[in-house]
């Protein structure tokens, strides 16, 4: 017989019938994990007394790291190595306080048979909130079962005795009676037959969605497989951000002072200092302009209808961040980007669809409701936001619990209060940006809008709409969220129409919402019922949530 050399796996130590695991997915920057410790591991120690106080001790299947001064699981590879020894029967929580890499987490999560349940606090400090619903979209689609729960506080009763069933029974569960398939709801016939044509001409004459660079953030919920993708009439155009960069630098600085001075001449400010390290510099914004411009003559050159670029993975070691681009890209009046030879305005008029992060699930929600409101003559501009964080108006000039969308900065002045004028941009957070960079910040305008989601379950696209209104809060109660939240960052307050907070929480599955306007209440109820119908044509599973303003059904 040969003299194999067979291996012999470890067996993990097993883990006592009322012990919990703990794992706690981090971030891929050192900086932002050693920023972001100190409010997971207050997060860790209030769940460890609530999970003590039910009569289990919860256990940490990694120890915190004393060299690099957090606690995180920092890297696929690292959390591929914890998983390989732990005892995959064991009860596991995956505890979130800040924003996070599902990947660092994922191959071991989809081995494991145990009992899994994500948890968040609940706070807008740091994204936690964000980083869970991300990693639970990502078992969504990859099938896995899971439990979820998230709460202010953990003492609350509310939040033990659903704690206690999952570690009594190993799931739990929440009410969504708020969500209707679309085959229960009546679309009126002129909705339904311009649906259907927008669906049947992108079958026809189909759609490129340029991608920056595949995958963001270990954001594996936001990849839509390309067989998936090809049924709708959308293919992939797989670009380079090294490309991104070489363009950036072939701009002339002339035409990038151009831009900028198109958007001061329209009200925009500015928030600049000398030290790069901490602050605005008007080299960096020098630079952003130039990306602007090498963005649109790439979606050019390839013909894309919409494009997206990475959350700076890669570009953050060369150029400041992409946000202020991003959010140029998305708005119908924007500065005039030409050919390289000088003869053409490109996409003269209209915007150039961006889906930030490159999250296609949000790109192929954007280009729909591009085609849509275009045909309806209503406003084209839309953006995702994350769903960072939500609470009651203090100042009490509203009855409803209003969330906190927030994005980095691609949101479209078109969204907000006063347009161009009502922008302006900050410096991004060193802790992400070396090379620093601004925002485009804004309040988004009091309004009628359409939310939805697209996302990927049991190996089908499906997708999520409902209706909600914009409110305007006074500076005091938006400056508070701010603080409480990333004050850089354009900020939308949003109420749910028919659809509570955690009804929203349970139901979700991504760490994005894509948002858009629409002229009148009427006029988004058409426009959601609209996109229903071309998206339903186009082979998507769809689901209405809530209800239309006032509380009126479906």
């Amino acid at each position: 017989m040969p003299a194999y050399q067979v291996p012999k796996p470890t067996k993990p130590p097993k883990m006592k019938k009322k012990q919990v695991l703990l794992v706690a997915s981090g971030d891929l920057r050192l900086s932002a994990n050693q920023e972001c410790w100190p409010a997971q591991k207050a997060m860790e120690d209030s769940l460890a007394e609530a999970i003590a106080d039910a009569g289990y001790e919860l256990v940490r299947a990694h120890p915190y790291k004393a060299g690099e001064k957090h606690g995180f699981i920092g890297s696929q590879k690292e959390g591929m190595d914890i998983f390989a020894g732990i005892d995959p029967k064991a009860k596991l929580i995956v505890a979130e306080a800040v924003w996070q890499y599902s990947h660092h987490v994922l191959s071991g999560l989809l081995s494991h048979e145990g009992p899994i349940l994500t948890v968040a606090n609940w706070s807008g400090q740091w994204p936690g909130l964000v980083g869970m619903l991300g990693l639970n979209a990502g078992l969504t689609k990859a099938g896995k079962k899971f439990s979820t729960l998230w709460g202010e506080d953990f003492a609350d009763k509310s939040f033990r005795r659903k704690l206690n069933r999952w570690l009594e029974k190993g799931k739990v569960s929440h009410p969504i009676k708020h969500v209707a398939p679309l085959s229960s709801v009546k679309i009126p016939s002129a909705e339904k037959k311009l649906g259907q044509a927008l669906a049947e001409q992108l079958a026809q004459e189909k759609a490129i969605m340029g991608i920056f660079d595949e995958g963001c953030m270990g954001m594996y919920n936001a990849i839509i497989p390309d067989e998936l993708l090809h049924a709708t009439g959308v293919f992939k155009e797989r670009l380079s951000q090294s490309a991104l960069y070489y363009e950036t630098t072939q701009v002339p600085d002339d035409e990038a002072l151009a831009v900028r001075k198109w958007m001061e001449d329209r009200g925009m400010t500015f928030v600049t200092g000398k030290d790069g390290k901490t602050e605005l510099t008007d080299e960096q914004i020098l630079t952003q302009c130039k990306m602007y411009i090498a963005a649109v003559r790439i979606a050019d050159d390839f013909g894309c209808d919409l494009i997206g670029i990475q959350y700076q993975q890669g570009l953050k070691d060369l150029l400041p961040a992409s946000d202020l681009v991003e959010g140029m890209l998305n708005n119908t009046d924007r500065p005039p980007v030409t050919s390289r030879d000088g003869k053409r305005v490109l996409f003269k008029g209209k915007p150039v669809v961006h889906f930030n992060e490159v999250d296609e699930c949000a790109g192929l929600d954007g280009l729909m409701i591009n085609r849509v409101h275009t045909a309806m003559g209503q406003p084209v501009e839309n953006t995702l936001h994350d769903v960072r964080w939500g609470d009651w108006d203090q100042s009490g000039t509203v009855d409803d619990y209003v969330w906190v969308f927030l994005i980095s900065g691609s949101a479209p002045p078109a969204h907000f209060i006063g347009g161009w004028k009502g922008a302006s941009s900050e410096r991004q957070s060193p802790m992400y940006f070396p090379f620093g960079g601004g925002t485009l910040k804004g309040v988004s305008k009091p309004g009628e809008i359409v939310w939805s989601r697209i996302f990927v379950q049991g190996g089908r696209l499906k997708m999520d709409l409902g209706r909600a209104g914009v409110v305007e809060l006074p500076e005091e109660e938006t400056q508070r969220r701010w603080n409480e939240t990333s004050p850089p960052w354009p900020i939308m307050h949003a109420v749910t129409y028919g659809v509570s907070r955690d009804q929203f929480m349970a139901r979700h599955k991504a760490n994005h919402i894509q948002v858009c306007y629409a002229n009148s209440a009427k006029d988004a109820d058409k426009a959601l019922l609209a996109r229903a119908a071309m998206a339903e044509a186009m082979g998507i599973d769809v689901y209405v949530c809530g209800t239309r303003k006032g509380d009126k059904p479906w």
